[in-house]
């Protein structure tokens, strides 16, 4: 008894170590897993070098994961009083009278300029004028939060650093996964392990290129209308949709911004990109 209880004093104590470092772990393998493929293919063009490839491969994770977020935070900290301009003018916000071209639209001008015209009366500007004031709210828990966002950049690095690793030494740790899984239920276990990987692989592959594609349209349509910091923006879209958030985040706030500050016409062509 006395020996089991310590044994579970020992894998208690182990676990509680470990659990700062369990969130980046478990990124890590599933980054891995489902780049791979990718990893090896760049290898084969590097004189088949794995050196090579996983400094290729870190790099490209630093870019990606760590880079984005540390230039979007440092970008709104040395921002912040002119971010805090943009809020307090929300109580003169006024919503523009409807375009011109907008009742020309076949079937549904009439009906769109109404619409307009219905959300500006409906009480857009109070509400505008109603949040204004939550702005430096707003900011202020911003410059709270910074320090959990710069633990969330070092959990960023840490999983870049346990992802190198385990590029590096990726077979030996898949072949240890397989014989503990075989060792667990047989030939079961080492195909579920292998459905696992091919399902992990799937999931991320989808998720990864629909969030490319999002967040690359929304930064062109960002930077074609004048939005500043459209670089920053897009990598914190990639970001958003990569965690099932979707670019809507950033994109909302903009068309807002552009309508507010350059004209309806910029405004309308985000708008309608948005919505595409």
């Amino acid at each position: 008894f006395l020996a089991l209880l310590f044994i579970g004093s020992l894998i208690a104590t182990s676990l509680w170590i470990l659990r700062p470092f369990l969130g980046a772990a478990i990124w890590a393998v599933t980054i891995v897993v489902a780049t791979w493929p990718l990893m090896t293919s760049i290898q084969s063009r590097l004189w088949r070098r794995r050196s090579l490839a996983v400094v290729v491969m870190t790099m490209v994770l630093l870019c990606v994961l760590v880079v984005p977020l540390w230039l979007a935070i440092g970008t709104i900290v040395s921002n912040a009083d002119q971010i805090a301009g943009w809020l307090k003018s929300l109580s003169s916000f006024e919503v523009p009278p409807p375009p011109a071209w907008l009742g020309r639209v076949p079937l549904f001008g009439d009906d769109l300029v109404v619409a307009w015209q219905k959300i500006a009366v409906a009480g857009l500007q109070d509400f505008m004028k109603k949040l204004a004031p939550y702005g430096a709210i707003v900011l202020r828990w911003f410059a709270t939060e910074v320090g959990g966002f710069g633990i969330l950049v070092l959990q960023f690095l840490l999983t870049v650093v346990f992802a190198a690793i385990l590029y590096a030494k990726g077979e030996r740790a898949a072949t240890w996964t397989r014989r503990f899984a075989q060792r667990l239920a047989g030939v079961q276990g080492e195909h579920s392990i292998r459905l696992a990987g091919q399902a992990v692989r799937g999931v991320a592959l989808g998720v990864v290129v629909t969030a490319l594609v999002q967040s690359i349209l929304g930064g062109i349509g960002l930077a074609i209308a004048g939005v500043p910091f459209a670089t920053i923006l897009t990598a914190v879209m990639f970001m958003l949709a990569i965690a099932q958030l979707g670019p809507l985040l950033v994109l909302i706030p903009s068309v807002f911004w552009i309508y507010w500050s350059v004209g309806t016409g910029w405004g309308t062509f985000l708008l309608i990109w948005t919505l595409v």
